[in-house]
């Protein structure tokens, strides 16, 4: 096997999920795999599409066939299906992916496509918002521009969420945040900022937690096409 490529047990896992199956709709997929493999090439190593060795199979057609599945929300599907999370309790972080001078090229097509790019005073960027579970597998993500405050987002991402309690750094120290826990019955175990005029208290030992999200983002950020856009 090569570098870069699904290994036999991930395969075995999520092969049935995918389009192209016998007696589905339409042309009966025979190189899943071999396409799985190019995506992983792809995320991996940050090289562009046209750059995507011969074993593939040619370029286009493959990109065409990931961003045919992006559009069909299978990718989300097979994440969904993936999922067993530990909800004893979730972390929410945020990291920002650096966009590269060639992300702004990007076509629009309507005032609000805007492939969630924005300008923050790190440049040109795109923040991934991120719900990780106790054990630091991923629930749930939400791009955005580069822009938006790591607080606005942390309400969609509890929401409906069973889970003992979130924990989060002092970025997310707000009313409104520390409001949502409780109305989903969960603790919010999130440090006070220096100017809240009376600090609240929270589990310090169930803070420490924190760092499991954070081993996730430095293990996402070793695909390329997540640390640069």
């Amino acid at each position: 096997m090569r570098r870069h490529e699904i290994k036999d047990e991930d395969w075995v896992r999520i092969k049935d999920m995918l389009p192209g199956q016998s007696g589905d709709p339409g042309v009966t997929a025979k190189d899943n795999r071999t396409f799985i493999n190019a995506v992983l090439w792809i995320a991996k190593t940050g090289a562009p599409w046209r750059d995507l060795p011969e074993r593939f199979g040619p370029w286009g057609s493959v990109w065409k066939r990931f961003d045919r599945w992006a559009k069909k929300g299978v990718w989300e599907r097979v994440f969904e299906a993936l999922q067993d999370p530990d909800l004893e309790w979730m972390i929410i972080d945020s990291t920002v992916v650096r966009a590269h001078q060639h992300a702004a090229g990007a076509e629009k097509k309507g005032v609000d496509d805007d492939q969630a790019l924005g300008r923050s005073r790190g440049g040109f960027s795109t923040k991934l918002h991120i719900l990780v579970d106790a054990l630091g597998n991923p629930v749930e993500f939400l791009l955005t521009g580069g822009q938006e405050a790591d607080v606005t987002h942390a309400e969609p991402l509890m929401r409906g969420r069973e889970a003992g309690a979130f924990i989060a750094d002092k970025a997310y120290d707000s009313d409104g945040v520390v409001g949502a826990a409780k109305r989903e019955g969960a603790e919010a175990v999130i440090p006070s900022k220096k100017n809240r005029k009376v600090p609240r208290d929270y589990d310090e030992h169930l803070y420490k937690e924190r760092k499991k999200v954070e081993w996730f983002i430095n293990l996402l950020k070793q695909y390329r096409r997540v640390a640069t856009r």
